[in-house]
């Protein structure tokens, strides 16, 4: 009954979300015939096509500003308040040990490690449909760098949170259970997956996020998370995904020149690394300067 109520918190959560969601994207197209005898002059400007891992930042790719409905950010918000609530709230701490309680006693020997690769399955599927033709919405070095820029956000702020409020876990291991961070990550994939593809077809938004609410079920029922811990993680990664969408087109305008022309002086070299600890994946990022 528990997981019943779960699963139709955290779906119904999620219709909210993406139907109040909107990024508002303005795309000027110009169409332009050339017959063959047509030769271009000297005094036309010819843009070659840029291979997709290209690190010159100052190669503008106009990436539209991110804008997002105020409901769109009240819906994760109310999610993390209500973890926060529930580590002061006897109320809400009932809930969590009345949850754990009888899913233990249903399923007292359940036990499985896939929620540790399940969190990284929405991205994975965004690479995967690219390279099977399916675009979505950036090109390859764009969509990475906003992947790494949400994980370096959801990653960062989970350590600081669970370190702030040392929480026991549920199984009475260690005093970091709050926020559940592979729901968080999970959940940060999934937002990457939603703003990926939300143009192409809704049904990729609600696939990921659906992965993601498998995640956190999941955690409850490894005994590693109290039902609080997963609705922050929650939370906390759709906010870290957007953030990020909403932060990058800034950084990039930053780093490209008024005239697009000149010899491009600044580069960067992008890293990924994987934390072994906290089982997650990030990017850095080093800024050469002429």
């Amino acid at each position: 009954m528990r997981l019943f109520l779960l699963l139709s918190l955290q779906l119904s959560t999620y219709c909210v979300f993406a139907t109040a969601d909107t990024a508002i994207v303005n795309v000027n197209a110009d169409t332009t015939i050339h017959h063959a005898n047509d030769v271009p002059t000297t005094s036309e400007k010819v843009m070659e096509p840029v291979p997709v891992f290209n690190t010159n930042l100052n190669y503008k790719r106009n990436i539209p500003n991110y804008t997002s409905r105020l409901a769109g950010i009240i819906v994760p918000t109310a999610m993390i308040t209500y973890g926060a609530v529930s580590l002061t709230s006897g109320g809400l701490r009932s809930l969590d040990r009345s949850t754990k309680n009888e899913i233990m006693e249903d399923h007292p020997t359940f036990r499985t490690s896939i929620d540790d690769y399940l969190k990284y399955v929405p991205a994975a599927a965004v690479y995967a449909l690219n390279m099977a033709g399916i675009k979505g919405k950036h090109n390859f070095a764009d969509r990475t760098i906003l992947l790494g820029m949400s994980s370096v956000l959801v990653t960062s702020s989970t350590f600081f949170i669970k370190n702030a409020t040392g929480r026991l876990r549920p199984d009475g291991s260690t005093y970091n259970s709050f926020p559940s961070g592979h729901t968080s990550v999970a959940f940060m994939t999934a937002q990457f997956m939603w703003e990926e593809y939300k143009d192409v077809s809704p049904w990729y938004g609600v696939a990921g996020y659906a992965v993601a609410t498998t995640t956190g079920v999941l955690r409850i029922y490894n005994n590693r998370h109290w039902l609080s811990d997963v609705v922050a993680g929650a939370g906390l990664g759709i906010l870290s995904t957007k953030a990020a969408y909403w932060a990058y087109p800034k950084i990039q305008r930053l780093f490209t020149p008024k005239d697009r022309d000149r010899e491009p002086n600044t580069r960067a070299i992008l890293m990924p690394n994987y934390n072994t600890q906290w089982k997650s994946v990030g990017l850095s990022a080093v800024l050469l300067m002429k």
